[in-house]
């Protein structure tokens, strides 16, 4: 849980956001602007992480751009300094629920069509070694809906 020193408020979020950024029929530009009372786990100018409303594992986190970027086949090499952080946030976040054993992790991002959501967005999942069936099954690494 992010202390209370990092947490954003709903005012700060909004206020990060234009209109250029913000994609009113996408639900995560929503949470990210407060409108869904939503807790923001981190947030910044660059990258913010909230819980997955289905979780597949104990620890399922959803790492966002703060800006809206489409889904993976959008991004191009200017975005890999943005992908790195959104790691870097996963593991951050992690480490801050106590999740140490890195392999133990999965790490990955929905390929098209398996989008539900066109927000890029890193899954965050802890322990791999605790997820149910069905998580294993849509979750796995090797897969067109998670890689």
């Amino acid at each position: 849980m992010a202390d209370a020193a990092n947490t954003p408020t709903p005012e700060s979020c909004i206020a990060s956001h234009s209109d250029e950024e913000y994609d009113k029929k996408c639900i995560f530009c929503k949470i990210l602007k407060g409108e869904m009372g939503t807790e923001l786990l981190h947030s910044d100018e660059t990258v913010s992480c909230f819980q997955d409303i289905h979780p597949g594992a104990p620890h399922h986190y959803l790492v966002v751009p703060s800006k809206h970027v489409g889904n993976c086949k959008s991004l191009s090499k200017e975005h890999v300094p943005l992908v790195e952080k959104m790691l870097e946030t996963g593991k951050e976040i992690l480490e801050k629920n106590n999740v140490t054993d890195l392999s133990d992790v999965r790490f990955g991002f929905h390929w098209p069509p398996f989008c539900s959501v066109t927000h890029l967005h890193l899954h965050v999942l802890a322990p791999v070694s605790q997820m149910g069936f069905m998580s294993r099954l849509i979750y796995r690494q090797t897969s067109y809906s998670k890689d």
